[in-house]
């Protein structure tokens, strides 16, 4: 929208609301003025239906309460306002200068929604029939729903969409439906092109970790329908994207890798879902009392700042093997990388490998509170050695990101990362869980489910970073 005289009106005409005949006032920084009410087109108006001789504005406006109470404008609630051109030609141009504003924000006209029926405490459906429906119905957004009906559904539905009919994915789910969908479209033949297609996450799951970072960038609160008008508004951010390769395998993710305790908690913690959330804090707990250290190796390529973290590493004739194992095929193979650049290690045993794209794991986990969107770095959280009650306590600072300030705790930023895991230290039979995106990874002899195929093995894994690779619906601009 041309902000060069936003005040100036593109349109002036006196209009009935309520019986009563007042000016109203459409600027070309899209102001609508009436009477003691204004209201942004871009942050404010949903839409607006023209129904006989009416023109309806849908809107969302702050509670009378919060208003009353002082409060920091969190509470949103929608609105819908009725007003009456005099006449014919009156309300054709209203029509027509209302319709040009909200033509020049760019917003989405049409998405494609995913919808996880199963995640979480199968909640998503009443989230999306009462918080997403009736915001995307005031907003004229058609959409196409599309429930899921088994793991990587989404995945292949992603990957065979035909996506010039849509101006965005809309993921209601945890970030499960996110990642595959991320894996599905770099999986296919154009994937250059699908990857653009801007996605949209509503926090309708367990952990929600990529739509409580998106939206307490801003200092919103994480619920579904303050990210419902986030990708009503259509701004857009670019996303860095990890490719996670084995050999000819990839895995593209767009959130985190663990392996050691956090995965341990994640995944073994799953035997007592019956609990609900607090079956993580439930078994975190117990794997404190019960520490377990895993022998095994990183090597990065540190960000700028981050050069005296680890030792000292020179990569030899592994070079060959990094870039060998590469073959032509359909999809994104990931980013070309010199694998010389590979400057630093650390070795085990080791209590926690954790790499992080964005800040939050979960709504109430700030797992790395650097983290930013776009900027082609993974944050890298390390633990070595840690006794048992300074655990405990550095575990009950992650909801506000505390835990990075631990002495025991190494913390820096990498731009690529290859991960040699090994056994335990207490049990050379016995090897661990590598964590992707809240799913499995790979899973390494006595671990938790051991017999259940993976996509990876438990063995040498490399990551390197795509730098603002996707777009996601955000808050705001990047």
């Amino acid at each position: 929208m041309d902000r060069t005289d936003a005040g100036a009106p593109l349109l002036s005409d006196p209009v009935r609301i309520s019986g009563d005949v007042v000016p109203m006032t459409l600027t070309a920084g899209g102001k609508l003025r009436w009477t003691d009410r204004c209201l942004s087109i871009e942050k404010d108006v949903l839409g607006f239906t023209v129904e006989g001789c009416h023109i309806k504005i849908r809107a969302v406006i702050e509670s009378r309460a919060a208003i009353c109470c002082g409060g920091d404008g969190g509470t949103l609630l929608r609105k819908t306002f009725t007003f009456e051109p005099l006449n014919e030609d009156s309300l054709r141009l209203w029509n027509q200068r209302l319709q040009s504003v909200f033509d020049s924000l760019g917003r989405p006209k049409r998405l494609f929604v995913l919808l996880n029926p199963y995640g979480g405490n199968r909640s998503a459906t009443k989230v999306f029939l009462d918080d997403v429906k009736p915001l995307l119905d005031d907003a004229n957004i058609h959409y196409t729903l599309q429930e899921t009906k088994y793991r990587l559904h989404a995945k292949e539905v992603a990957h065979s969409l035909d996506l010039l009919g849509y101006d965005g994915v809309l993921c209601v789910s945890g970030d499960g439906i996110l990642v595959e969908v991320v894996n599905g479209l770099l999986e296919r033949e154009d994937w250059s092109s699908a990857i653009k297609m801007p996605l949209g996450v509503i926090p309708a799951g367990t952990a929600n970790g990529m739509a409580k970072s998106l939206l307490d960038s801003v200092g919103e609160s994480c619920t579904a329908f303050n990210a419902t008008l986030a990708i009503i508004r259509g701004h857009k951010r670019s996303l860095d994207v990890a490719t996670v390769s084995q050999g000819e395998k990839r895995y593209f993710s767009v959130l985190m890798l663990a392996w050691g305790l956090i995965a341990d908690i994640d995944i073994e913690s799953e035997k007592y879902r019956w609990m609900g959330s607090a079956r993580m804090d439930f078994y975190a707990i117990q794997r404190i009392f019960c520490l377990r250290r895993y022998h095994g190796c990183i090597k990065f390529v540190a960000a700028p700042g981050f050069e005296n973290f680890g030792e000292p590493y020179e990569l030899g004739s592994e070079i060959d093997e990094l870039n060998s194992n590469w073959v032509m095929q359909d999809g994104y193979c990931g980013p070309t990388f010199d694998m010389k650049s590979f400057n630093r290690k650390i070795e085990g045993p080791f209590l926690s490998i954790w790499l992080h794209n964005v800040p939050w794991g979960g709504e109430d986990i700030l797992a790395a509170p650097d983290a930013k969107f776009s900027d082609g770095y993974l944050d890298l959280v390390v633990m070595k050695d840690c006794p048992k009650l300074s655990l405990a306590m550095l575990m009950s600072e992650m909801n506000k990101g505390g835990h990075v300030r631990s002495p025991h705790v190494l913390y820096l930023k990498v731009k690529a990362f290859a991960l040699e895991p090994g056994p335990r230290a207490d049990d050379p039979n016995k090897e661990g869980i590598i964590d992707i995106d809240g799913e499995v990874l790979a899973r390494g002899k006595g671990t938790y489910k051991c017999d259940q195929k993976t996509l990876m093995a438990y063995g040498k894994l490399h990551i390197k970073v795509d730098k603002g690779l996707a777009t996601v619906f955000s808050p705001i601009s990047s």
